[in-house]
C-alpha cells in the first residue's frame, strides 16, 4: 500500500496545473464527442492549446506540432457539425469501405517513416512512436470529424501508443486520462454504431 501511496504522491508532484486543465478540458471533449454534441470542439481547442506548450516541454516535437493541426481541426470539426445540425441535413455516422482504410494507414505508415527519420538525429524523445502517434492521430481526427465510425477504433490504438509515451515523460496525469480515453473508445464506438443503425432504419 506504502508504495501504491508513494507512486500517487510522485505522480502528484509532477503534476501542473497547466496538465490539470488539459485533461479536464479533453475530458470534457471525449464525453460530448459520445454524445455527437458540438460542443466537444470548443472544449477540444482549449485542451489543445494547453497540451502543445506541455509536450513541446518534454520534447515530444511531434505531439507537440499535432496540436496545430487540432486547432484548425476543433474549428473545422465546428463548422461541419453545425452545418448540418438540423434534422434534415444533419451529419450521419457511417463507415468507411476497406479501401478508405488501407489507403490511410499506408498513408500513415509512410508519414511515420519520413518524419521519424528527420527527427533521428534531434533531440526529440522516441521519433517513431512519436511519429506513429502523431499521424495516426492527424487521420483519425478527420474521421471524428466526418463521423466516421472506425476512428473509435484507430484511436484504441493510437492511445494505447501515447500511454507508454507519456508515462516516459512523467506525464502521469495525462497518462491516466489516456488510460481512459482508450476505456472510452470501447463505448463511443458502440454508441457510435447504435446511432447509425438508429439513421439507417
Amino acid at each position: 500500500m506504502s508504495v501504491v501511496a508513494e507512486y500517487i504522491s510522485s505522480a502528484w508532484h509532477f503534476t501542473s496545473i497547466w496538465e490539470i486543465l488539459a485533461v479536464v478540458f479533453a475530458i470534457t471533449y471525449l464525453l460530448l464527442a459520445i454524445k455527437e454534441s458540438i460542443w466537444c470542439w470548443p472544449a477540444a481547442l482549449i485542451s489543445t492549446l494547453i497540451y502543445g506548450f506541455l509536450f513541446f516541454d518534454v520534447n515530444l516535437y511531434m505531439e507537440s506540432a499535432l496540436q496545430l493541426f487540432y486547432i484548425v481541426m476543433a474549428f473545422y470539426g465546428w463548422s461541419q457539425w453545425r452545418k448540418n445540425d438540423n434534422p434534415k441535413t444533419d451529419l450521419k455516422v457511417s463507415n468507411w469501405s476497406y479501401k478508405q482504410h488501407l489507403t490511410a494507414i499506408s498513408l500513415v505508415a509512410l508519414l511515420v517513416v519520413i518524419s521519424a527519420t528527420l527527427l533521428r538525429n534531434t533531440d526529440a524523445a522516441f521519433p517513431w512512436l512519436d511519429s506513429f502517434s502523431t499521424w495516426g492521430a492527424v487521420i483519425a481526427t478527420w474521421m471524428v470529424t466526418k463521423k466516421i465510425i472506425e476512428n473509435w477504433l484507430y484511436w484504441i490504438v493510437i492511445d494505447s501508443v501515447n500511454i507508454y509515451l507519456y508515462l516516459q515523460k512523467d506525464l502521469y496525469l495525462t497518462t491516466a486520462l489516456f488510460i481512459f480515453y482508450t476505456l472510452m473508445c470501447f463505448v463511443g464506438y458502440y454508441k457510435w454504431k447504435a446511432s447509425m443503425t438508429e439513421n439507417s432504419n
